[in-house]
């Protein structure tokens, strides 16, 4: 198929973090942009500053006549699979026989012909990747990048130079959409059970990563997270590599971390010759990014880099000026009265992860977590272990399950999640009385988690703190 014989491109969903910078990347080349989402988000704003034009309602009669009008080879739809197969936009193309894929079918497409690097694992790859994004673009590298959070350094999720000589692109798991990419670099930085609605159980899941890795191509790299315990295919002619930022037994680890202010640098050692284009240097590696999961994703991306042939010299200073990602441990305030830090965490690997980070950064001061879970299937499929992961809390606020794309399951509410929580401070809210609590509240540390919508009321706590 010839992506660019299309004149016009309609997205179903646009204003999800992957279908944005996918509509980016037909913008930039001059494809006249269209599409519906549920919510007038700020990232749908920006989009139509950009150019697009998004409809809000799921009705055929809002649709521009431009694209009612258009022609099967003049018209390209692009769906995401959080969209109801019910929807009435989607059946009207259907019934239009317009030709309509997947998100994942269309970055397949697109990364066929580039030299793609991809960052797969079920924590970590949007850091990670932007990281990586971060390091070339700042190294005036010729790249393509399709990232699952926005850069706070472009303020944008989708990078491109004038000439592209490789592709990042977040490979993400949801739905098998993964399975559409043929990578030259992968990256896999880790496995946890999650999206359990999409997969029959963990060894499925692990079964489409192990798929993911297969397709790395011949003579390509696969850098692996050393805790996944899992046998990966080493790519025919190419090279396997594991990696660790704790497990000295890697083939790569780091062997020591020193913490200067806010600033965390490290030293990468080997057990696997001529495996660590690192080795000859004696300078640290440096990263902003707080927690020993941030430094495996700067460990990672900093490897890739390297063997891409760009110096320790030139990593750590685009390290240095790396501002991090939208709602990614993204401090708002940060001095001795309060610290508020807004997180996307949403797994219990991840809620804890984050909360180590947390206490290890401020480890005298007190921390208040407002966590908003999502999906009523995984509340349901790991209430214990999201208990466990918040009790180090100091004072807990849980509130309403964000649904995003699932109908309730009867039994399941935040209650259920609040009951099996044993921080001896603890407090059900909604998320219409938050901001009236906090205000009431005696905060020290606050920290905001959640995958959901939590992340809209970011700047009005800021301000409620400031």
């Amino acid at each position: 198929m010839n992506l660019n014989s299309y004149k016009y491109i309609y997205f179903l969903g646009i204003g999800g973090i992957g279908m944005s910078a996918l509509a980016r990347y037909f913008n930039s080349r001059g494809k006249q942009i269209f599409g519906y989402d549920k919510h007038k988000s700020d990232l749908c704003q920006k989009l139509e500053e950009e150019g697009m034009q998004i409809i809000y309602a799921d009705k055929e009669k809002y649709l521009p006549n431009l694209i009612v009008d258009a022609k099967k080879n003049q018209l390209l739809v692009i769906y995401t699979p959080a969209i109801s197969q019910d929807s009435i936009l989607l059946n009207f193309f259907l019934l239009k026989k317009i030709n309509i894929y997947k998100r994942a079918e269309i970055l397949g497409l697109i990364s066929k012909d580039v030299y793609t690097i991809a960052i797969a694992g079920t924590h970590g790859k949007t850091t990670t990747s932007t990281m990586l994004a971060h390091i070339l673009q700042y190294n005036k590298r010729n790249i393509m990048a399709f990232l699952g959070g926005i850069s706070l350094n472009y303020n944008t999720n989708f990078l491109v130079s004038d000439n592209v000589d490789l592709m990042i692109v977040e490979a993400d798991e949801f739905d098998k959409s993964f399975l559409n990419l043929y990578p030259d670099i992968a990256i896999i930085t880790s496995i946890s059970p999650d999206h359990l609605d999409i997969y029959d159980d963990e060894n499925d899941l692990f079964l489409a990563f192990h798929q993911f890795a297969s397709q790395v191509k011949n003579k390509g790299l696969l850098l692996i997270e050393n805790s996944i315990n899992y046998i990966f295919p080493t790519p025919v002619g190419g090279e396997q590599i594991s990696y660790s930022a704790e497990n000295k037994n890697a083939d790569l680890y780091i062997d020591y971390v020193e913490q200067k202010k806010n600033r965390f640098f490290f030293k990468i050692e080997s057990n696997k010759n001529n495996c660590n284009p690192l080795d000859k240097h004696t300078n640290l590696i440096g990263t902003d990014m707080p927690g020993i999961h941030n430094l495996s994703n700067a460990f990672s991306a900093a490897l890739v880099a390297s063997y891409l042939d760009l110096s320790e010299f030139e990593i750590n200073n685009a390290f240095s000026s790396f501002k991090g990602i939208n709602r990614r441990f993204q401090k708002y305030i940060d001095n001795d009265k309060y610290v508020y830090i807004d997180d996307y965490a949403h797994h219990p690997n991840e809620v804890r992860a984050t909360i180590r980070a947390v206490k290890d950064t401020y480890p005298q001061r007190n921390l208040t977590v407002v966590f908003q879970p999502h999906l009523y299937s995984r509340t349901r499929d790991f209430a214990e272990d999201f208990a466990d992961s918040l009790i180090s809390a100091d004072q807990l606020i849980l509130l309403d399950i964000y649904a995003a794309r699932e109908a309730p399951i009867k039994g399941i509410t935040s209650k259920t999640l609040f009951k099996l929580c044993n921080n001896d401070n603890k407090t059900l809210c909604s998320k219409k009385n938050l901001l009236s609590f906090l205000k009431q509240s005696n905060l020290d540390v606050l920290l905001t988690l959640g995958a959901g919508d939590i992340g809209s009321l970011a700047r009005p706590i800021k301000r409620i703190l400031e």
